[in-house]
């Protein structure tokens, strides 16, 4: 009730909509030219005056057969109130110009890194004009409490109110250092892996991908586990050679190319309940930075879906 009170009392010692229409009438110097500039009728715009002018104390006014002059009071007040509109039109613009030129992307971290980081500078040559600001976390965003334009997120993709692109799908595989392979003295089976340290032996994927292998019992629960976080920095324990980590190809071929991690077995499983996705809310679809993202990422992507 407080709070209620407060906003409007301070309503009435700022009549922010009387002041516009008193602003436009002591520009135009007439009630009819600053209706037609507002789109209000004269006897609307006069209601308005006489709102403020009561506010004020003082006529603002000097109402004459043919024409109003502005009264002392109204000479004065005129100029502060045109600066103070021209001022919150500057702040509106240059918000508005900043959000039209920033793109704000929330990304788990791993697609980030291994996939985003090495692309965005296509990007930013196709759209010079547009700044990318990239924030990473596995948090799933609330768009409607947090800003951000658009998510990379992993899961089955029906998040309701988002619209939602499917980028790629999710399949994994063990990868080691060559210098783990060689001080094991080789991996020539799956089972083999098990004479190491399997970086996070409680993630599921493990489970799966041994029971593909034909690995029966590898007594995964019985392992030490570590949580890293995320896959990009189960990838770098496996590059220096701390165990076997149980990685996604598509995010690690430049690492299997240079020889830092090697790919043992063939063997690629699928996680058929979580893929990578492109999400926005459904009714910012059209808005030229979320359109320019989308376009280049699926078209990177060879997805072909547009989502036009």
């Amino acid at each position: 009730m407080h709070k209620e009170n407060l906003s409007m009392k301070l309503s009435k010692q700022f009549p922010l909509n009387a002041l516009r229409v008193f602003e436009a009438v002591a520009r135009h110097g007439s009630f009819t030219k600053a209706g037609d500039e507002l789109g209000m009728t004269q006897t609307a715009v006069s209601y308005q005056v006489k709102l403020l002018e009561e506010n004020i104390g003082e006529p603002l006014f000097l109402r004459r057969p043919r024409h109003i002059a502005l009264t002392d009071a109204g000479e004065r007040l005129a100029p502060k109130v045109t600066e103070a509109f021209a001022l919150l039109h500057e702040a509106v613009a240059t918000v508005r110009g900043a959000s039209e030129e920033t793109l704000l992307i929330h990304s788990t971290p791993t697609f980030a890194s291994q996939w985003m980081a090495r692309r965005l500078g296509s990007f930013h040559l196709r759209h010079p004009a547009t700044a990318v600001r990239l924030i990473t976390s596995d948090t799933l965003i609330d768009f409607a409490r947090e800003s951000a334009d658009i998510a990379i997120r992993s899961g089955k993709g029906n998040w309701p109110g988002l619209t939602c692109h499917r980028l790629m799908t999710i399949d994994f595989t063990p990868m080691l250092s060559p210098q783990l392979v060689a001080s094991s003295g080789g991996i020539n089976h799956p089972r083999d892996l098990l004479k190491l340290r399997l970086i996070d032996a409680g993630d599921p994927w493990w489970a799966t991908w041994f029971e593909a292998a034909g690995v029966a019992d590898p007594d995964l629960a019985g392992r030490p586990r570590s949580r890293l976080g995320a896959q990009s920095f189960e990838a770098s324990a496996a590059i220096a050679g701390q165990g076997v980590a149980i990685l996604t190809p598509e995010f690690y071929r430049d690492d299997l190319a240079a020889g830092r991690l090697v790919q043992p077995f063939p063997l690629v499983c699928r996680d058929d309940d979580w893929d990578y996705w492109l999400a926005y809310p459904e009714n910012r679809r059209n808005v030229p930075k979320i359109k320019a993202f989308r376009n280049w990422i699926l078209e990177e992507m060879n997805t072909g879906d547009t989502g036009a």
